[in-house]
């Protein structure tokens, strides 16, 4: 908002006019951040001195930045810094403009170019958080021909390049800025990088007659810094290596960012250790915490689901309906279906469909936002089919049964159609979801394979076999491996898909910690070939490890659990009859985990307290008890033996 320089009959500018008004206002603004709370006050108390004056509108606008979390308040906060910047280019284009290495002249300007510097940062990031792409690059195109010497708060060149970065999806005929390819952005992206170290370097003649020595490392990291990034994104593992190592000298170095690049390359315990620093470094922020995001899918990893859970409710809790909300509630969702809570996932999963999201400080944006609901909105489908299996083994003549595997089959084809267009319609696929893990996926590996287990098997055994072949990560190619497998198994390839799943879980024991829910899926898809052949001694062994590994997962694989059952006390009339109606297959198998249930009268009502023993007498679900109102809770208990909650009913729903 350039506004022509202003100037009385006489010659004299409205700066040299109101001098006096403005050095009151200079003096009055020394001693108050213009990041405080107190800025709003003192804004109005500046423009009623002079409203003609940009500090009273920088102050103003830097407070409702600062207080914004959603579209109106970012657009609110953008009037007056748009108005502030306007009126320094007004009466202080000159000092703007200023380039010397004379540290008196240099002196007389600095608080101008910090000032604008500052305001137009924090409008940036106003017109970035409305979605104004177009917006914030004519911004930064109009802080760049002022040629700052330093760029303080905004480095315009690096944050042209994360803009392209930020919309990379997109061409040129939606942001003209853009180029029509996400290589081709990618590449204006670095090229933006280059140009602002070839500025810094430039630069550095009158700078080192200013500032301390060294004064450039600081400016050359914050390259270094979107470098990383570019390089992380775009699989140079070696480059974002070398820039990560630069960085890790420098106070601007980022954990999560790091801790993102790690888990990429599958090293997913240095990912954890880096994304827990990040967590006590972090400042309170209206703003998603990746970190967090991130920690409790590998928590699903590690396969202690739970631990996401507590870590998800605690993040709602802290920060409220602010930005981050929707994705911590994706995240919530997902850990509880891993963790056998399929109701609760799916409350989760709606809290954040229905939440309007800013995707504040982050490439991550609106696209990946939907594509993660959608996804497990498929999953939850998938679960809750198999889901009716586990609660009645006779679900194929049970009609009840029946009529709801239809109902959620037809609803489950509908939700791979609309995932599918959305996914065809997306072109960061080759990136994002067919390379397993990448800085800017959003869901799961194991949530992939749910998305394309049901479409060309062809297709995807060529795709995978590539990345097998191509993929420079060695940590990751025990996954292509697994989605391998899975492919030759559905093909009918017995053999081929055996030689695969052993192959993963000899590499996967390498780093089995964080690794449990890869050895589960293979030790679930080994069991699966134990059945076709009729093995009944290898099926044994794969579910009791299964068993061990994540329990939550096998109600819902239509595996059948073998099971010994020891009881004592009377179970109410009916109650292990239902049980037994449950895809468990409680024998005499000496080998198999062992259920201990205990019954207990009490007044006119049942108690029955329960734990569960692995293969290896090691308490895999600890003692507890639950009330028995009906046999129906019999289901209810078949869950919590693989250490899932119970199911909650409707009315217990509506409560919460």
């Amino acid at each position: 908002m350039g506004c022509a320089l202003v100037h009385t009959s006489k010659g004299q500018s409205l700066a040299t006019l109101k001098a006096a008004q403005r050095y009151e206002v200079d003096a009055k603004r020394m001693g108050v951040d213009v990041n405080s709370d107190d800025a709003l006050p003192r804004s109005r108390e500046f423009k009623r001195i002079d409203s003609t004056y940009y500090v009273g509108w920088m102050f103003e606008g830097t407070y409702k930045y600062n207080h914004a979390a959603d579209f109106l308040g970012f657009k609110n906060a953008s009037f007056p810094l748009e108005h502030a910047l306007g009126l320094m280019e007004r009466d202080y284009h000159l000092q703007l403009a200023t380039r010397t290495s004379d540290l008196l002249t240099y002196m007389r300007v600095y608080k101008f170019q910090l000032d604008y510097t500052l305001t137009a940062y924090y409008l940036m990031n106003c017109y970035s958080n409305m979605e104004l792409s177009e917006k914030v690059y004519s911004l930064l195109r109009r802080v760049i021909r002022f040629n700052f010497q330093r760029d303080f708060y905004m480095d315009a060149w690096n944050y042209l390049g994360w803009t392209v970065h930020r919309n990379r999806f997109y061409t040129a005929s939606k942001y003209p800025f853009l180029q029509n390819s996400i290589d081709e952005n990618e590449q204006l992206a670095n090229k933006f990088l280059d140009s602002g170290m070839r500025k810094i370097i430039r630069d550095m003649p009158l700078n080192s007659k200013i500032f301390q020595p060294g004064y450039e490392r600081q400016d050359k990291a914050a390259v270094y810094h979107y470098k990383a990034m570019l390089c992380s994104y775009n699989f140079k593992i070696d480059s974002a290596n070398y820039y990560y190592n630069l960085l890790k000298k420098e106070p601007i170095f980022s954990h999560n960012n790091y801790g993102t690049f790690r888990a990429i390359c599958g090293d997913f315990q240095e990912a954890a250790q880096q994304y827990q620093i990040e967590s006590t470094n972090h400042q309170p922020d209206k703003r998603l915490q990746e970190w967090a995001y991130y920690l409790s899918i590998l928590d699903i990893y590690k396969g202690f689901p739970q631990n996401g859970i507590e870590l998800m409710k605690g993040m709602i809790q802290a920060n409220g309906s602010t930005p981050g909300f929707g994705w911590y509630n994706i995240a919530l969702a997902r850990s509880e279906m891993y963790n056998g809570q399929l109701e609760e996932a799916l409350r989760h999963i709606n809290k954040a469909a229905n939440f309007k999201e800013l995707h504040i400080g982050t490439t991550l944006g609106q696209t990946h936002y939907d594509f993660s609901i959608q996804l497990l909105r498929l999953l939850q489908k998938i679960n809750e089919i198999e889901a009716q299996k586990f609660e009645r083994k006779d679900w194929w003549y049970h009609l009840p049964s029946l009529a709801n595997l239809a109902q959620l089959t037809t609803e489950k084809y509908v939700q791979q159609f609309l995932i599918i267009n959305q996914f065809a319609q997306n072109p960061e696929r080759d990136r994002v979801v067919y390379k397993l893990f990448s800085t800017e996926s959003t869901v799961s590996w194991d949530e992939i394979w749910f998305l394309i287990r049901d479409f060309t098997t062809d297709f995807f055994l060529e795709r995978f076999q590539h990345e097998l072949q191509n993929d420079e990560r060695k940590a990751i190619l025990k996954y292509f491996r697994y989605f391998l497998a899975r492919l030759n198994l559905q093909k009918g390839n017995i053999s081929l898909a055996e030689k695969q799943l052993n192959e993963v879980l000899k590499d996967a024991s390498a780093n089995s910690e964080y690794e449990q829910l890869l050895i589960a899926r293979t030790l679930q898809a080994q069991a699966e070939i134990a059945l076709q052949k009729k093995d009944s001694k290898g099926y044994q062994n794969r579910m009791n490890q299964l068993y061990a590994y994540y329990p939550q997962l096998i109600p819902f694989t239509s595996l059948t659990m073998p099971m010994q059952l020891q009881i004592s006390g009377s179970a109410p009339e009916g109650f292990l009859n239902r049980l037994n109606q449950c895809n468990i297959n409680f024998a005499n198998h000496s080998s198999s985990p062992k259920a201990h249930l205990q019954f207990y009268t009490l007044s006119q009502k049942v108690l029955v307290q329960f734990w569960v023993e692995d293969s290896l007498g090691r308490k895999r679900v600890l003692q507890q008890s639950m009330m028995i109102k009906t046999p129906e809770d019999a289901v209810k208990l078949a869950y919590r033996l693989f250490g899932i909650s119970e199911k909650l009913t409707q009315s217990e729903n509506e409560k919460k």
